[in-house]
């Protein structure tokens, strides 16, 4: 019988320069980041790091891709997508949600954010 294992990665924080208006671009913004992907694994003990995923490793692709700005916040999260199932093939759900802690409106009071969840066939 298969197990289904989760890594969590809560409440990252980055400075970046996602956004669609050209001042976003220039001054940045602060942007909170949750992760959670899944993979299946059989009923052995996991006792080694090449039998999980490396919170580490996720967290390093995560920060790099936050240093190539986009326009908009689902392209930003699609991508990301892509580029965590190309490095872990083995992952069968990702569920990530990206908040703009800033928002260029005027009066507005709060955060925004776009969530992606992902399944993938086996």
């Amino acid at each position: 019988m298969a197990q289904v294992i989760t890594i969590h990665l809560e409440q990252l924080r980055f400075f970046a320069f996602h956004g669609l208006y050209a001042e976003e671009r220039t001054t940045g913004n602060a942007f909170e980041m949750n992760l959670s992907v899944s993979f299946q694994k059989g009923d052995a003990v996991i006792t080694k790091l090449e039998d999980t995923l490396n919170y580490a490793a996720i967290y390093g692709i995560v920060n790099h891709e936050m240093q190539r700005p986009r326009e908009l916040l689902e392209t930003f999260l699609t991508e990301l997508a892509a580029t965590l199932k190309e490095r872990f093939p083995g992952i069968t759900r990702l569920k990530m949600s990206l908040y703009k802690l800033t928002v260029p409106i005027e009066g507005f009071a709060g955060k925004v954010g776009v969530e992606l969840e992902r399944k993938f066939e086996q």
